[in-house]
């Protein structure tokens, strides 16, 4: 029996992975349609397409359920960490390879004053990345932080080839500290929406302007010299 008839759930499409929906098969379409290769290969395109087409933003993302949907998330071209995982998951989906949600608390060495001020210290709940079945092994992604984006913050952007985990690199190519991880709440077949966004309102109030948006800024703007 093929090992994926086992992962129902981790398969399935949700509200907000909503791979079935047009913005989605477009994205597929464009990115890794089924004359690429193997799964692995079609994961590992979908995963740069996210990384980089997809721009990562603290400021101004879309908390409300709908902003968090994958297909809004493609038309809006825009989010954190959370939507970026969100979109890549339900990609993975869409072309037959289950996937998870994964959330961890991560501390930040390299945020800037305004971001730390934001979010009242250099420790961040409820970060995202996606753990991916491939090969007959679960492996971790994170397609979060642009190329364009680490360069600016001097940070070597994370590579992923479908084999090994693509997690958060401790050190910058200074050999100053990054991220640092603390915690993991657990693995999700989709996103805890009410866990996830009332624990970010709890330890980053100050994150968030209207009920379900956070404040504007740029972390373009904010990156160091």
């Amino acid at each position: 029996m093929n090992a994926k008839n086992h992962l129902t759930p981790d398969l399935a499409p949700t509200d907000f992975l909503d791979y079935r929906s047009a913005e989605v098969q477009d994205f597929i379409e464009r990115w890794a349609p089924a004359a690429v290769g193997t799964d692995t290969e079609r994961a590992v395109a979908l995963y740069y397409a996210v990384r980089d087409t997809v721009r990562y933003e603290v400021y101004g993302a879309d908390f409300s359920r709908s902003g968090l949907r994958a297909s809004r998330v493609l038309r809006a071209r825009s989010g954190l960490c959370i939507h970026k995982s969100v979109l890549y998951a339900a990609a993975l989906r869409a072309i037959a390879v289950p996937s998870r949600l994964v959330f961890t608390d991560v501390r930040n060495h390299l945020a800037s004053d305004r971001l730390r001020a934001l979010v009242g210290g250099d420790v961040f709940r409820y970060h995202c990345l996606t753990s991916v079945y491939l090969n007959g092994r679960w492996v971790k992604a994170t397609p979060v932080f642009p190329a364009r984006l680490c360069k600016l913050y001097h940070i070597a952007p994370l590579e992923f080839d479908g084999i090994t985990d693509s997690l958060h690199h401790p050190f910058d190519l200074q050999g100053r500290r990054h991220l640092e991880f603390l915690y993991t709440h657990g693995e999700f077949a989709d996103l805890p929406y009410d866990l996830v966004v009332n624990g970010l309102r709890t330890a980053h109030p100050r994150l968030f302007g209207d009920p379900d948006h956070l404040i504007d800024g740029s972390l373009v703007t904010e990156a160091r010299p």
